[in-house]
């Protein structure tokens, strides 16, 4: 009896919730403990990001790239399309960039004043072997004997040539930790045939001309890079620039190029701590999530798998733990490298290696923040819809407040003393008339069971329609008990009765009219 009381009230034992009241509970604290994690993940992908990043890419491919050739003004670097052009750029906006401040001849340069050119510029080309295609036999008369074809590792040229005794004409193996390049026409591995340019302008012009005198670019050439690093102390950001031009087997020259403007010294302001501390919250949540993904795959086993939002999560899962490797790894590889490479004042320092690394992270992070949020909305809709539903699994529901109903009596007594509505009639005179219309209907000659039942019917009408069609609660959800369900069935009962009766009174009048003569 007493689960009958809690019915007829709205509610059920509060031992026996159901499993979608306890998921309307925990939702929203798993939303907010996801929010927190997302926020955690935002600040990693834009802390690592600065705006001086754009600027400093922005100046340095304004000159490396917009600057034209002396002489020419509709030529620079992205309009070369002959070896011509290539030499005219090497020799000038080149060489005018990378020895901006030409005072200091002996020690490294100085661009704009600010970004200091670590170490040496590098040279360095990609060949093919002649005959590493066919050429028709009816075409070999016209003089058409070599065949450069595209490049290949399988292609490539590892001979000396030209002079054969400087690094810049014999074949330097390629080094295991560069990533190999993806160009236009071609991937293009390390290694190649190098040569490294002088912290004098002078000597270097003198090598240029050196090389294009003695022709170091063949037809056998496929791409030509030019690497060099800068570093900003007032922004510490390193930026990593290569230039490429690339000579595919079609004839003239594709250019291309890479600027990365990254921060591969690290923990260094109070700012970089504050990250730092969110990498490790970050951790902490990742290892939270993986342990309650661990525990839904024991617990639902196959079962798991037939959800694409649990493969999301097992995404999002991967996703992060890639990030946290990739970073580990940039960590680990700066440690290691970064001041072996800044003692190399004389030599070509790689940093192109770091950058990619860097770059690496930023795309994985990247995507790792496009799917968390995904999943972060896929969250706030099952909230919204949980909300909507809530009042189904309410239990003991507050009584409805009077104010309203107050503030709409005080209101009709007004308009009833104005004149302008008619009063109503209280509870009194309805029973009163009820009464009446009982006593006129026996005088006419109805059943008694008639009688009752129209009473009834009425009660219960005047009792739905207070409390489903009332415009004071019309706007809140009202839940039905078994009484009121039983009187709703009875009411549809008798409501069916007297629409047969209706039906049954219509046909008679219906064939005494169609019997009438015309």
């Amino acid at each position: 009896m007493a689960e009958a009381s809690r019915w007829h009230r709205g509610g059920i034992p509060k031992h026996k919730l159901p499993f979608r009241e306890e998921e309307i509970r925990t939702t929203p604290q798993e939303l907010l403990f996801y929010i927190i994690f997302l926020i955690i993940l935002c600040i990693l992908t834009f802390g690592m990001t600065n705006p001086h990043m754009y600027y400093l890419n922005k100046v340095m491919s304004s000159l490396f790239l917009d600057t034209s050739v002396p002489g020419d003004e509709r030529s620079n670097f992205k309009s070369i399309c002959r070896t011509a052009d290539f030499w005219k750029f090497m020799e000038g906006p080149l060489l005018e960039g990378l020895y901006w401040d030409s005072q200091h001849n002996d020690k490294s340069s100085r661009i704009y004043y600010e970004n200091i050119v670590l170490g040496v510029p590098r040279v360095r080309q990609l060949k093919v072997r002649n005959n590493t295609c066919k050429v028709y036999p009816s075409f070999r008369p016209l003089n058409m004997t070599d065949c450069y074809a595209k490049y290949t590792s399988e292609n490539e040229d590892v001979s000396d040539f030209g002079l054969k005794h400087d690094t810049e004409w014999k074949y330097s193996a390629p080094s295991t930790n560069s990533p190999w390049h993806q160009g236009f026409v071609g991937v293009y591995r390390n290694g190649g045939y190098l040569f490294t340019l002088s912290k004098s302008k002078s000597e270097t012009k003198t090598k240029l001309t050196k090389l294009q005198q003695n022709s170091w670019i063949t037809r056998g050439t496929r791409v030509v890079f030019t690497d060099f690093s800068l570093y900003n102390a007032n922004v510490n950001l390193f930026c990593i620039i290569r230039l490429v031009a690339e000579f595919p087997a079609t004839g003239g020259i594709l250019t291309s190029w890479q600027f990365y403007s990254v921060k591969l010294l690290k923990y260094v302001s109070y700012y970089d701590y504050v990250i730092a501390s969110c990498e490790v919250i970050f951790f902490i949540f990742l290892i939270v999530f993986a342990i309650q993904e661990g525990k839904k795959i024991k617990e639902f086993k196959s079962a798991y798998f037939k959800s694409i939002w649990n493969w999301l999560e097992l995404l999002l899962l991967i996703l992060c733990f890639v990030a946290i490797f990739v970073n580990l790894h940039c960590n680990i590889q700066n440690f290691l490298l970064l001041e072996p490479l800044l003692k190399s004042t004389e030599k070509y320092p790689d940093f192109y290696f770091l950058a990619s690394w860097h770059i690496y992270y930023s795309s994985v992070i990247a995507i790792t923040i496009f799917f968390a949020w995904i999943k972060n909305m896929f969250l706030a809709i099952i909230i919204y819809a949980y909300s909507e539903v809530k009042t189904d699994y309410s239990i003991d529901r507050r009584p409805d407040f009077e104010l309203g109903k107050m503030i709409k009596k005080c209101y009709n007594n007004v308009l009833e003393k104005l004149k302008l509505k008619k009063p109503e009639k209280d509870e009194d005179d309805k029973d009163i008339k009820s009464t009446d219309l009982a006593e006129q209907a026996r005088r006419e000659g109805f059943d008694e069971n008639e009688i009752r039942s129209a009473e009834q019917m009425k009660k219960w009408k005047e009792r739905l329609e207070k409390k489903y069609y009332s415009t004071e609660i019309q706007d809140d959800y009202q839940p039905v008990t078994q009484e009121e369900f039983k009187d709703l069935f009875l009411y549809a009962v008798e409501l069916e009765k007297e629409l047969h009766y209706i039906s049954l009174k219509l046909n008679r009048v219906m064939r005494k009219v169609s019997a009438l003569p015309y």
